[in-house]
Formats: structure tokens, sequence, C-alpha cells
């Protein structure tokens, strides 16, 4: 079966390379590797090696929502799908689903990347970010040259404390990472239950529940509605995040 690692975060925030450690030292040789890329992404360092990695196919893609694009050629493949960071993470977060259960994938873990740096200047963004990590298996910590210790325990503390299953893992300087194999582990660590088996009282139309949403999962049996994903009656998120665009440097 194929499967799938899903990547969100921010533009120039190491995902490329990060995937390129992970297909390199935590895949065998002979294990078969698709990246996809949106063509909204920079060209990055990272590209040259990922492309001279004899297993591994780079392929760039297109957002264009509200579904994600097919890909062919890519059965009994290990693949890493990263996100369009320009665009929405939570639309592509909620078509990520059907695009897996249409091509009879499997979802392994999803990987978010915080750039430190942009998010210790821009507080705004914790949102963001803390949306990404909600669906994240791993997270991890990029780009923490020049951040301050204490903006980094806190912004990880704010997380634990909540008691957020998912690893976080603090990125070295020349990105390598302790044990690709380990964090390839498809045991799911992420708090969101949208990707578990079993549908959410969102996925059947015209179902009614009681007020008590809780009351109304133990009486259905289907999984909670994932609240980034609901809409009020204009169609707009009940959860807005900022766009995350109006925050970056320049085009990246």
């Amino acid at each position: 079966m194929t499967s799938v690692y899903f990547i969100i975060g921010p533009p120039g925030s190491g995902r490329r390379n990060i995937v390129r450690d992970l297909i390199e030292n935590g895949l065998n040789d002979t294990d078969k590797a698709v990246v996809l890329v949106a063509e909204s992404e920079a060209e990055a360092p990272a590209d040259a090696k990922l492309a001279a990695l004899t297993n591994t196919t780079v392929r760039r893609w297109a957002w264009t929502g509200p579904e994600l694009p097919p890909v062919e050629g890519v059965a009994d493949a290990t693949i890493f799908f990263l996100a369009d960071s320009h665009a929405s993470p939570i639309d592509q977060l909620e078509a990520l689903k059907p695009w897996l259960e249409q091509r009879g994938a499997e979802l392994a873990r999803i990987f978010c990347t915080v750039d430190c740096q942009l998010a210790e200047k821009h507080p705004v963004l914790k949102q963001w970010f803390a949306a990404c990590i909600h669906f994240a298996d791993v997270v991890f910590l990029t780009k923490r040259e020049g951040v301050a210790n204490k903006w980094l325990s806190d912004f990880i503390r704010f997380f634990t404390d909540q008691y957020f299953p998912c690893h976080f893992v603090q990125v070295r300087t020349k990105g390598e990472l302790t044990n690709p194999v380990w964090l390839l582990d498809p045991t799911a660590r992420r708090v969101s239950q949208y990707f578990d088996e079993g549908e959410s009282i969102t996925d059947i139309e015209g179902l009614e529940t009681d007020d008590d949403e809780e009351d109304a999962d133990e009486d259905t049996g289907l999984l909670p509605a994932e609240p980034y994903f609901l809409r009020d009656r204009g169609g707009r998120r009940e959860k807005e995040l900022p766009d995350i665009r109006t925050f970056l440097p320049a085009r990246t």
C-alpha cells in the first residue's frame, strides 16, 4: 500500500531538507520515494540533493482547490506530499482525507515545520502554527538561530501543558535529524481525529445530534467534528487563521 507523509509549514522553513534526510537515512535504498512539491514553492538548495537520490522522484503539483490533484504512478511508493505553503493548510488537510481514500493510500504521519524566527517575530502567527500542530504527529522546530531560549521553551510548553501528544524535534543548525527511522514510524500522535477510521458527524448530511457534542458522539459512535473545518452559514471558517503570506519577508 502507498504510504503518505504530509508536510505542512511556512515557505523557507526547511521542509525539503528534512524530507531529503528522511529518505536518505530513514528508508532503504530499494524503497521507492516520490516527493510532491507545490509549483508555488521557490527553488531550494535541497532540490538538487533530492534529485540526486537514486530511489527518489520529485514532481511539482498545483493547488487549485477544493480538491488535491490526482497523482499517477505512485503505487507501492512512499509519498512525501509537501503542502502548498502559500495556501491555507486547513483547506489542504481537509482535502487530504478524501484524496487518500480515492487512491487506497494510507496516511503515515503529518509533519509540521515551525520557522522559529518567523514565529518569534510575529506573535499573531501562534494561532496559525497552533492549528498546524493540532494535526501534526511530529513538529520540527527549524531556524532557531538567534531565537531566545525562553521563547522556544515557552512555545513548546504551551502545547505540552495541554498534553499535545506530538513529538517536538529541535532541528540542528546543519539540518541533520537524529533518528529518521524513528520519525517515520507511522504511529499516530496528533490531536485531530479527522484521519482516524470511521466517519465524522459532519460527513453525513442531515445528521441530527444533541447540542452536547460529547453525548452525540457517544450515541452515534461517530468521530467528533473537526473544529478547524467547521464553517458558519456564510461559508467562512469558524476558526479563522491569519494569512501567513502577510508576514513573509519576501516571496519564498
